[in-house]
Order: C-alpha cells, then structure tokens, then sequence
C-alpha cells in the first residue's frame, strides 16, 4: 500500500513516502514548528526501516502519521534521485541533532533527551554543553528497558512537558522508538524526532566511520564490523530485500514515468501549516 502524502515534495519508496528535502529546509522547517503549540513528528528512514514497515503495519501506520520522514541513509536518497529528486542528499538523525543544537545553541531554544542508558544521557549532556555552551537542555530521561505501566507512561509525558522543551530527541531504536513517538504524538507538546544511534554516537559510545564512508553507502558495512552478532541478519536479509525491490521500482518509474508519483506524492513544498489530528 502506497500512503498519499499530498503537499508534500517527495516519493513513495517501496511502501514509505519519503520527503525530498535539503538539511538546510529541514532545519528551517523544525525551527518554525518548535515555535508552535502543536506537536510534530519527524522520522528518519534508512534501508533497514522501510523494509520493516513494509512487512510490519504498526510501523507503517507511523511512518504514514509522521510529519517528515527524512532520507537516513545513502541508498535511501539515491533513490529518492532517481525518482526525479535529483539533488537529494542523505539526512541522517545524527547529523540533524547536532546541527539543529547547534541552531538551538543561538537562538536558545531548548531540548529533551529521552533514550538510551543513563551513563550515556550524562556523557552526551556533558558533550552537547562542551560544543554549544548556551544549548538548553530542559531535561533527560532513560525510560526503563521494559513495557512501561500507565503510570509511568503518564508521569513521563508530565515530565516532558513540564519541562518547557520544544524539541524532544527520541533514542530508542527503530521501530520502537517510531512506536513510542506515534503513540505520543497528541500528548507531548514538542517536536519529537527519532534519532536512532545519534545518542550514542555523540556520546562517543560508537565510533562513527569518515564522510567519505558515510556519503558512499557503506556506513552499515562498518557498523557491521563493529556488532557482527546482531546486525549481520539485519543487514543480509534487509539490503537484499531493499535492493531488489528498489531495483523493480526504479524500472518501473523509468518506464512508465513520473505520473505515478505525482499522484501518490504531490510536488509541492512541504506543508508547514497546522495539521488535523
């Protein structure tokens, strides 16, 4: 099933639309919706998530409710390239939290950190106010590593937005932290970005590989390197699967045109305006 996301420049790939825009918009986008009442979410999508939410519904259900779904990952925005967004580029959660702290750092807004182990929370917190002395940081929470009760989901949705954040950075892996996001969406009053190993990897937890690595479509092989017994299933089963589906769809697009596209898609700009919930 092909989710309509009209108003909104970008393409369905394999089962997800995807937005086509630059790190500079997306900035510029977030920033807006941070100034709002109105909660937003934004999502970020690499090989190993869209083949996911294209056998899992829940997933897919919140892909098809986020506000953005971004490009993270290489393979993700050549195809986005080749469906006719010729100038796409990879926008990874990483890379997006630290320039939007960095955004943050001048102009004062603030940010939540809810994810990950709390030992990472303090090493990144302590990293995040080296770089950027005037980030506001409103808050960090490491939920505990089971299904949470209702009282606890509700004293976090307190603490969260008691806090005066505007923007809450999600760190749970994928698909959970998608899951908890679109279950959220209508009760935390923020912009709530899953941001997926970003936590880790500015805590110095994982090393992240060179840019050279990361533009060319290879930062999974490192990741790969560096936790074989986990990740090995994950990547041979998802980039197989991805690959070949993608190759069919990119013939398909070739032959029969953009028309396709432009009806499932749209090929406006972004809608910045408040959304029906």
């Amino acid at each position: 099933m092909r989710y309509i996301r009209r108003n909104r420049s970008g393409s369905p790939i394999l089962d997800t639309f995807v937005d086509s825009l630059s790190l500079g918009e997306c900035l510029d986008i977030a920033s807006g919706w941070a100034n709002s009442p109105t909660p937003r979410t934004i999502c970020f999508c690499n090989v190993h998530a869209l083949v996911t939410a294209s056998v899992r519904a829940d997933l897919a259900k919140a892909y098809a409710e986020a506000d953005l779904v971004l490009p993270d990952g290489a393979p993700v925005a050549w195809m986005l390239r080749l469906l006719g967004h010729r100038r796409q580029k990879r926008i990874s959660g990483p890379d997006f939290m630290w320039q939007y702290c960095q955004r943050a750092n001048q102009i004062g807004a603030s940010v939540y950190l809810y994810g990950n182990r709390q030992a990472t929370l303090d090493t990144l917190a302590s990293r995040l106010k080296g770089s950027f002395p005037d980030l506001q940081i409103a808050g960090m929470m490491s939920p505990p590593y089971r299904p949470l009760t209702q009282e606890e989901d509700d004293a976090i949705v307190e603490t969260i937005n008691a806090s005066g954040a505007r923007v809450c950075f999600v760190s749970l892996g994928c698909p959970k932290q998608e899951l908890w996001i679109t279950a959220h969406q209508t009760r935390v009053h923020t912009v709530m970005l899953g941001v997926g190993a970003a936590f880790d990897y500015h805590a110095g937890n994982v090393r992240r590989p060179p840019m050279w690595v990361r533009n060319s479509g290879f930062e999974w092989l490192c990741r790969l390197f560096q936790d074989p017994k986990r990740l090995w299933k994950r990547y041979l089963l998802a980039n197989s699967i991805f690959a070949w589906r993608a190759a069919a769809q990119a013939l398909d697009h070739a032959l029969n045109g953009r028309e396709a596209d432009r009806r499932a898609g749209g090929i406006s700009q972004p809608d910045t305006s408040e959304p029906e919930r």
